[in-house]
């Protein structure tokens, strides 16, 4: 009995290991404040920076972010705009993309994107987000 009992605390212990390993942040952001998009971009930063997977999706006016040649504000305190924080958690890892209503919709085109942003497939995001070890944000 103490053997068994043994056995199945090891499992629980390894099992809680693995899902702090995977651990998953979606974050979506639609707002066309500045300050909500990069409030949501920060806490998509922390979380690449502890280790976490991390998928934006960009709705609605976010997705203006996303697209080359924006003219945006800057935020303090960094100084930088919402296009600069979008691509620093590109670069540390996260996946991006504005939703599948966002180009036909603003008659943009895939090519009008930012490196690193595709347009997303929506049984792609549903699937995801019924995971289990998925965490959401919205904004």
């Amino acid at each position: 009995m103490k053997k068994m009992f043994a056995l199945g605390a090891a499992a629980l212990l390894l099992s809680g290991a693995a899902q702090a390993q995977s651990q998953e942040l979606f974050v979506n952001i639609h707002s066309g404040n500045a300050m909500a998009q990069g409030a949501g971009l920060v806490l998509a930063g922390q979380a690449l920076e502890q280790k976490a997977s991390v998928r934006v999706l960009l709705c609605d006016k976010a997705g203006d972010i996303a697209v080359v040649g924006q003219d945006l504000p800057k935020l303090k305190p960094r100084d930088v705009t919402t296009q600069q924080m979008l691509q620093g958690v590109i670069k540390a890892g996260a996946k991006v993309e504005v939703c599948a209503l966002y180009l036909p919709n603003t008659g943009r085109k895939p090519t009008d994107l930012i490196e690193g942003v595709t347009p997303a497939k929506p049984a792609d995001v549903a699937a995801h987000l019924l995971k289990p070890s998925v965490n959401t944000l919205a904004f």
